[in-house]
């Protein structure tokens, strides 16, 4: 391995290690840095940005629109409302991540390469809005064929199934990476490498948190169900019993779906 080289679990270990322990210490004693705020700032205003932008635009509507500018307008939205549901929860891991740069490296490529770990994150979300655009033309396309009755059904099973995949073994897999991403490569300390690690991450959030998004679109993307999937998935990353706050969140999901299904007024309304 060459010199330039460190496993990426030297970077991302259990708290409790000595390596992780004394690059935190070693850290807050730096004291504040502009940039160090100003990294804080900005994902802050980010976020609260893209809030913004949800409420006052409401929810994507794309069934009057030109295909073209249907997904371009979609596309659009989806960035944003990725902005504003994952970034916060992506919150801690950009954290630490800046803060394992600054120990070794400059402040300026420290921030540089938080961004680069950002907007890979971001971008990798971004692609999956193309696959959640298809989806939507083909739900779209199926449902101008269906009974309104068997529609709403569909979307049922929909958050049945968001329920459900709470307690998959790969939605454990996938959350275990997203709270504490140890990942078993070797990690440059350059550009590429943060890119690498940021769509890494974005792939396991995605691999966590998918049917979530799949089960926003029966609900009607509103920005209440929006508010609330935000909630579950910080909580999931955050809370120090992860499986509660998945459990919870799957019981809840799959207790909305037998509602819906045995009131089906509730359902179609």
């Amino acid at each position: 391995m060459a010199s330039d080289e460190k496993p990426e679990r030297e970077f991302f270990a259990a708290p409790a290690a000595a390596g992780a322990d004394a690059a935190r210490d070693a850290w807050w004693r730096q004291g504040p840095t502009f940039l160090r705020i100003l990294t804080f700032v900005l994902l802050i205003e980010f976020v609260l940005s893209a809030w913004l932008v949800l409420v006052w635009h409401g929810h994507a509507s794309v069934e009057t629109m030109p295909a073209v500018l249907g997904a371009v307008h979609f596309l659009t939205y989806w960035v944003v409302m990725m902005v504003a549901m994952m970034l916060p929860t992506a919150a801690l891991m950009t954290i630490a991540f800046y803060k394992t740069q600054a120990v070794k490296r400059p402040s300026e490529d420290a921030f540089i390469s938080t961004w680069v770990f950002v907007t890979a994150y971001l971008l990798v979300w971004a692609i999956a809005g193309i696959a959640a655009w298809a989806g939507v033309l083909v739900a779209e396309s199926a449902a101008s064929h269906l009974d309104p009755v068997v529609a709403v059904q569909w979307g049922v099973i929909i958050i049945l199934l968001a329920g459900l995949y709470q307690f998959t073994p790969f939605k454990e897999t996938c959350l275990s990476e997203c709270r504490t991403p140890i990942v078993m490569t070797t990690w440059r300390r350059t550009t590429a490498g943060s890119f690498r690690m940021g769509s890494l991450h974005g792939v396991y959030c995605i691999g966590c948190n998918w049917l979530f998004f799949a089960a926003l679109f029966p609900l009607g993307m509103t920005i209440a169900a929006m508010a609330v999937l935000t909630l579950i998935i910080l909580a999931e990353k955050t809370l120090p019993w992860p499986r509660v706050a998945s459990y919870t969140a799957g019981v809840g999901l799959v207790l909305y779906g037998v509602l819906l299904i045995a009131s089906p007024q509730l359902a179609l309304h």
